[in-house]
């Protein structure tokens, strides 16, 4: 039975942004119920270790480091960058002293959407493309008429590819935040 592209595709997106939010109160409810609060701080720095791990993916991705499979350091990237969101969010606790942090953290939450929305999107397109092209191909078409008629959704998964435009600008601005947020810290916590 075919799934519906919701169940598929966007539920998914919404169960892990989801559990992502969920983990973060249950972490935050225990460090206030044992009094550890203060902890919560120093989740910043793993935080932004674990995320920083996460880049590995993008140095090889533009050859600056030569080992690791793609695939392979694409989805610790995901998982890295999620989980470092979780610490990230915990750090961030619910405070409205500083609007710096704020801006750094709704980046962060855009980005984590955004890399979730890229990664599900971009499957839901090269799924469909391959499937249309099995079937051409099964119902006698030769290559290149297979190539004719799906040029178009060629193209389509060739922008979905893109959504890294997207991506990548709002990361920056979450590390430009994060740095500026670390610097202020260190100025002005003496």
């Amino acid at each position: 039975m075919k799934q519906s592209i919701f169940i598929k595709y966007a539920f998914p997106f919404i169960q892990w942004y989801t559990l992502m939010i969920f983990i973060t109160i249950v972490i935050d409810y225990f460090l206030h119920k044992f009094q550890l609060v203060l902890n919560g701080s120093y989740l910043g720095f793993a935080g932004t270790f674990v995320i920083g791990l996460s880049f590995i993916y993008s140095l090889k991705k533009r050859k600056l480091i030569k080992s690791g499979s793609p695939k392979k350091l694409l989805n610790l990237h995901e998982y890295l960058s999620w989980a470092g969101s979780i610490l990230l969010l915990v750090h961030a606790g619910i405070h409205f002293n500083a609007i710096l942090p704020w801006l750094a953290i709704l980046m962060l939450l855009i980005s984590v959407a955004s890399g979730l929305v890229g990664k599900f999107l971009l499957k839901k397109s090269n799924e469909n493309l391959k499937q249309k092209r099995q079937l051409m191909i099964a119902d006698g078409l030769n290559k290149e008429d297979v190539d004719k008629k799906l040029f178009l959704d060629s193209v389509t998964v060739d922008l979905m590819k893109k959504w890294r435009v997207v991506h990548l600008p709002i990361t920056l601005l979450l590390v430009i935040f994060s740095v500026i947020h670390i610097i202020t810290i260190i100025l002005f916590s003496s």
